[in-house]
């Protein structure tokens, strides 16, 4: 069994322009199959680009990432996409849902594109059911809150029962009440299915949640805290 699941060496990334930004600056780390693991830091230190390098939505520059053991540098972009589709699931803080899509086919929409169209509707169904929307199957986005809304995105992303499931900001965009309930389903799937769950947050009392808290300083990760949780 392979104790990390992510794992990065060396890592690197630049952005290349009028100004040539080294966002990434080396990065190493490890995390564990299972673990809730928060990012944190001030805007731009590069913790959304961390995400999206690890989860191989951005090509590196420089360094080794590993997901579970594979070395996402020999993977073909093909290959990185259909790892994407069948083991991880994606949060985002402005739900990119499709408005023309009632909430349950906007669950069902991963299973389809990725050719799992057997019990794709019941699939879809028993996620909305885990985040408690089993209410609002047919709405469509525009007639849901915004809390209602980051459920279907999250059950969007469990649908294919993933190993991993990366957050960015999942509740910058929320109050307070709604964002504890939002973090309440988050920590129930990593203690009941042991989702591998990497946060994306700016508020603390989101990253305390986490197993471990990783704070980013200008591209590198300047402290690793263990939460004991």
């Amino acid at each position: 069994m392979i104790a990390d699941i992510i794992r990065s060496e060396k890592l690197h990334k630049y952005y290349e322009g009028e100004v040539k930004v080294h966002a990434l600056r080396g990065v190493d780390l490890f995390i564990k199959k299972g673990e809730m693991v928060a990012i944190m830091g001030p805007s731009g230190c590069g913790k959304t680009t961390l995400l999206n390098s690890l989860s191989g939505l951005d090509d590196i520059s420089g360094g080794k990432v590993w997901i579970g053991g594979k070395d996402l540098n020999e993977l073909s972009d093909n290959k990185k996409t259909e790892m994407r589709a069948l083991s991880m699931g994606f949060v985002f803080q402005f739900y990119n849902l499709l408005p023309v899509l009632s909430a349950v086919e906007n669950v069902e929409l991963p299973l389809l594109l990725a050719g799992k169209t057997k019990d794709a509707r019941k699939k879809a169904e028993k996620a909305l059911d885990l985040v408690g929307l089993s209410h609002r199957y047919d709405h469509r986005p525009s007639a849901l809150s915004g809390g209602e809304r980051q459920r279907v995105t999250i059950a969007r992303a469990i649908v294919n029962e993933p190993d991993i499931i990366w957050a960015d900001e999942p509740t910058g965009d929320l109050d307070t009440e709604t964002s504890d309930k939002i973090m309440d389903i988050l920590c129930k799937l990593n203690e009941k299915n042991g989702h591998t769950m990497i946060l994306v947050t700016h508020e603390d009392r989101v990253a305390e949640r986490a197993d471990r808290i990783l704070h980013m300083e200008s591209g590198l990760i300047e402290k690793d805290q263990n939460n004991g949780t």
